[in-house]
């Protein structure tokens, strides 16, 4: 049996993989599905100094505290930044790494390097909140973002996103193990409608052609939790 790690993105927390973790536990398989500080059910505890370093100790931390080796390590949207700094510093307890449909950046690149205009339109909608600074309200429709076009699970949603602190998308991502995290195997998973707008032959160099997609909008563990698990599962 394997062990996974699914990190949510922005905006989310650990609550977003509750269909993809119950089918997979229900092979057997190990999976944790923590939510970063400042965000979901951990929204209390925000703070000025919640950035993408905090997010990448939280996960670290899971991983030392569980005892967790050989991990499958899952990252979806924002959450690909986090993987990557998670690999980087834990990399003896990382097997296998998984972006899913999100943001594979190299150092010295943050969020909005990866993916500007779509960052910068979220911080128009942007508020300051006890010197914060907020992104990725929700909203009257915040499906805008997630590509979730199912009323009931637009109503789910709704009553669970969190709005997620700026600074974790402009802060860079600063490796110091690269070429040992760059070693560990991978795998995309990304939705075909972004396809176009990935540099696939690279995608495909770094995972040996592990490069799979899946027809549905950006928050694929929720629209499609049993494509998403069957794929993950197949590394297992």
């Amino acid at each position: 049996m394997a062990t996974f790690v699914l990190v949510h993105g922005g905006g989310h927390g650990g609550w977003c993989y509750q269909q993809v973790a119950r089918i997979m536990r229900s092979g057997g398989h190990d999976v944790y599905t923590p939510t970063m500080t400042g965000l979901g059910e951990r929204e209390h505890l925000l703070s000025p100094a919640v950035d993408l370093d905090m997010h990448i100790t939280d996960i670290v931390k899971v991983l030392e505290f569980e005892g967790l080796q050989d991990v499958i390590l899952v990252g979806h949207s924002y959450g690909g930044m986090v993987i990557t700094g998670v690999a980087d510093r834990a990399t003896d307890r990382v097997g296998h790494i998984v972006f899913l449909d999100a943001a594979t950046p190299e150092s010295g690149q943050s969020l909005v390097d990866v993916a500007g205009p779509l960052m910068h339109a979220a911080r128009a909608d942007g508020r300051v909140v006890d010197g914060v600074e907020m992104v990725l309200y929700p909203g009257k429709d915040p499906m805008s973002y997630f590509g979730i076009t199912d009323a009931a699970q637009i109503e789910w949603m709704k009553t669970k996103l969190t709005p997620h602190p700026w600074k974790c998308f402009e802060q860079e991502l600063v490796l110091t193990n690269e070429a040992a995290m760059r070693a560990i195997p991978q795998t995309h998973i990304v939705c075909t409608s972004t396809l176009a707008t990935r540099d696939v032959d690279t995608l495909k160099a770094r995972s040996q052609g592990r490069v799979w997609d899946i027809d549905t909008g950006h928050d694929l563990m929720i629209s499609e939790p049993d494509a998403v698990a069957n794929l993950l599962l197949r590394l297992a």
